[in-house]
């Protein structure tokens, strides 16, 4: 099971609905629902709070191989303050920018790990296969990088808007690998990184 679904599973058992949850943590129903569908993390904080209330604990809400760590950042970002090179994309230059010193910084393909329903209803309706992942890639066009940076790896996320950093808590050495909803694949060669 990811996070979002022993949240929800933990918050049923509890008989909290998703407006209880939300309004004893003092964050939005909105909030909720994101870290039900794995689109987001509760900060520590929150993550201790949710403990307490569903009576679960913190390891319970995260055994399950997660790969992503409290330390998660945000920030904002104007795309258009940064370079567009002959080679490079604005996103990988605010990445490369913000990691100046990586080891490597690899761009990452992703692809939306489909539910069982979800599977089954594309297998349905034939013509329409990879309708859930385009609809995914509408919904969210920002690009995906992997950085190694002194024995850590970061999950790195840019949009137009925002750079999203998330610390790996355990190292992903594969070509292909999954974290949350979502499957993620290397380009290789093609590395970002200044380093060798």
């Amino acid at each position: 099971m990811t996070f979002g679904e022993k949240l929800q599973d933990s918050r049923k058992k509890a008989g909290l609905s998703q407006e209880q949850l939300a309004e004893k943590l003092s964050v939005s129903r909105s909030a909720v629902a994101k870290w039900e569908n794995d689109n987001g993390m509760p900060d520590i904080d929150n993550f201790k709070a949710i403990a307490q209330l569903l009576d679960v604990s913190i390891d319970y809400l995260l055994a399950n191989g997660s790969t992503l760590e409290f330390e998660v950042m945000r920030e904002p970002i104007d795309i258009n303050s940064f370079e567009k090179s002959k080679r490079n994309f604005r996103h990988d230059t605010v990445v490369v920018s913000k990691f100046p010193d990586a080891d490597s910084i690899i761009p990452l393909w992703r692809e939306k790990k489909l539910s069982k329903w979800e599977t089954a209803y594309e297998w349905i309706i034939g013509p329409f296969f990879g309708m859930f992942d385009t609809m995914d890639k509408i919904h969210d066009n920002s690009y995906y990088y992997l950085v190694e940076q002194k024995d850590q790896q970061y999950l790195v996320n840019v949009s137009n808007e925002f750079v999203t950093t998330s610390k790996l808590t355990r190292r992903i050495n594969e070509k292909k690998f999954i974290i949350g909803k979502y499957k993620f694949k290397r380009l290789d060669p093609q590395d970002l990184g200044k380093k060798a």
